[in-house]
């Protein structure tokens, strides 16, 4: 190609695809000549076409219309989740090992079996609930999603900083997003629309603990935990499943800002996760964090007084220990926001051989949501963008589509053949690559809560294991909220708070000069009514 581009012309030979890099030029241009998408080059970037200088201007101004149109179509759909972010690239480093044992002995996933390899990664950080451009100290639980470009495929980790969720059923997910969101009306957000979802799912109360403690604002990117927060399975080379949770700590250790501090902050500086994220690395200063993993068998586990599928719950680490099996580093910052961290697409269902699901019923949720949404904010060909693409080979029989840029044809496939089986020359089935992970599964088909919630006794744990700071931030901060609420929520809430702990109630009652006990008899009131009138046993 080469040689026939030396031979020709002006270098204008019509074959391949042309780009920034391509050294084809018209007459008169150079490598930074401006051209229009069309590739013709633009004589004038200052001026649009007109009758006379005053105008009026012309329809046919082709420069104008490109340059205008895709401007007002720059922004995809924002993210309804998620949709604060910031991102970087970097690299996984495995072990070998699951603490001190062969990882070999719970999943065959090849990212994770030698010591010393390495795994491109790309990592998103964000806020949930609130929009692009709010500030990055608001409380919220901040996102924790990893693309690993693995020899396999892509692996998509997507977590959050807490380790806990507000639900445990994906079916609550978009009322909980509404109620998290502005009103619908004003186009405001309130603590009590918040709280008057969260009053009436007890699930939430260990998860609103974290929040409204210090743990609800990090200090930066940097500084804060990592969690897959759902529990997934690794698989070994016999088809053998264990249950999994994943873990990243920062070994720049863990920060976390008061909401006095956050104010301060948010005054002169609403970017400075952001900003600090890419500073950092553009001092050479990458940020680490230890990848861990909790294994459990996979079963019921009668002997917890929880389901180990359950996110808004903690495994003890007593019980089930953190184990070492890398790290992650992040060392060089996306040459394009928008290119890389806004159009960075991540879904729960990215596994590759050696890691599968759970039947985390948020879990599965997630797996066709994420997915989805892709497609609709990104479009059917968001995999074929650079930063969502995997780092190895790729032949598929999916054509067309909006914004399909190139076609998934195999060296030596039949173009003819665009479906499988086929004897025409088509592509073929892969391999397997070990027995398949084949859980059995029996019971009726239900609409049922888990059966054990235990739904306030993690949170109680955590009220007692938080220091005084922590424990006094945490009432502070739940006080100035409630105190904007509907009184029937402030004491549901409270309720929910004593059954914690009745120290915990009793602090954030006497924050709102509320009685603890009179609380409690409403409650166990509601309760008898509900009975009475034939209905579910809770009031929520």
């Amino acid at each position: 190609m080469s040689e026939q581009r030396g031979k020709t012309e002006h270098n204008t030979n019509v074959e391949d695809i042309g780009g920034p890099n391509d050294p084809r030029l018209s007459s008169g241009e150079t490598p930074t000549t401006l051209t229009t998408r069309q590739g013709h080059p633009v004589y004038d970037n200052q001026n649009s076409r007109t009758i006379g200088s005053r105008g009026p201007t012309t329809l046919e101004n082709y420069h104008l219309l490109e340059k205008i149109t895709h401007f007002d179509r720059e922004r995809i759909p924002e993210r309804v989740v998620h949709a604060r972010g910031a991102g970087a690239h970097g690299y996984f480093e495995a072990t070998g090992k699951v603490g001190d044992e062969p990882i070999s002995k719970y999943t065959r996933a090849k990212l994770f079996q030698e010591a010393g390899k390495r795994t491109p990664i790309f990592l998103r950080f964000s806020t949930v609930i609130h929009g692009g451009h709010s500030p990055e100290t608001l409380r919220d639980p901040r996102g924790f999603a990893i693309k690993f470009y693995t020899e396999d495929g892509n692996w998509d980790l997507v977590g959050n900083n807490l380790k806990v969720f507000f639900i445990r059923d994906a079916v609550k997910f978009p009322d909980m997003v509404h109620a998290f969101k502005p009103d619908p009306i004003t186009n405001v957000q309130s603590s009590e629309r918040f709280f008057d979802f969260v009053s009436n799912t007890p699930e939430a109360t260990h998860m609103v603990t974290f929040l409204f403690s210090p743990w609800g604002i990090p200090a930066s990117y940097r500084h804060m935990q990592g969690s897959g927060v759902n529990t997934y399975k690794w698989v070994d080379k016999d088809g053998k499943g264990v249950l999994v949770k994943y873990h990243f700590e920062p070994k720049q250790g863990i920060k976390n800002l008061t909401q006095e501090e956050a104010d301060a902050i948010q005054a002169k500086n609403f970017n400075h996760a952001t900003q600090d994220l890419y500073e950092a690395i553009e001092r050479g200063e990458f940020p680490e964090w230890d990848m861990y993993v909790q294994i459990m068998e996979d079963g019921e586990h009668p002997e917890l007084d929880f389901d180990p599928l359950d996110p808004t719950k903690l495994w003890p680490e007593d019980q089930f220990p953190f184990l070492h099996i890398g790290r992650i580093v992040l060392d060089r910052n996306p040459a394009d926001y928008h290119a890389e961290v806004e159009q960075v697409a991540f879904g729960t269902g990215v596994l590759v051989d050696g890691l599968d699901f759970s039947d985390d019923k948020l879990l599965q949720g997630r797996t066709f949501s994420y997915s989805d949404t892709q497609r609709y904010r990104v479009g059917a060909n968001y995999l074929q963008l650079p930063i969502n693409a995997p780092k190895k080979h790729v032949a598929t029989n999916q054509r067309g589509g909006q914004m399909a840029y190139s076609v998934d044809l195999a060296p030596g496939q039949n173009p003819h053949v665009n479906y499988e089986p086929s004897s025409l020359g088509g592509l073929t089935e892969s391999p397997r690559q070990g027995p398949e992970h084949t859980p059995y599964v029996e019971g009726f088909l239900v609409r049922q809560k888990l059966e054990k919630t235990n739904d306030f006794g993690q949170a109680g744990q955590r009220w007692r294991a938080f220091s005084d700071f922590e424990r006094d931030e945490l009432v502070r901060n739940l006080v100035a909220n409630l105190k904007e609420c509907n009184e029937v929520i402030q004491e549901r809430m409270i309720h929910h708070f004593t059954l914690a702990d009745e120290e915990y109630g009793r602090r954030v009652a006497e924050g709102l000069a509320k009685d603890v006990t009179s609380i409690k008899e409403k409650f166990e009131a509601g309760v008898r009514l509900a009975e009475q009138e034939g209905h579910e046993a809770q009031p929520y």
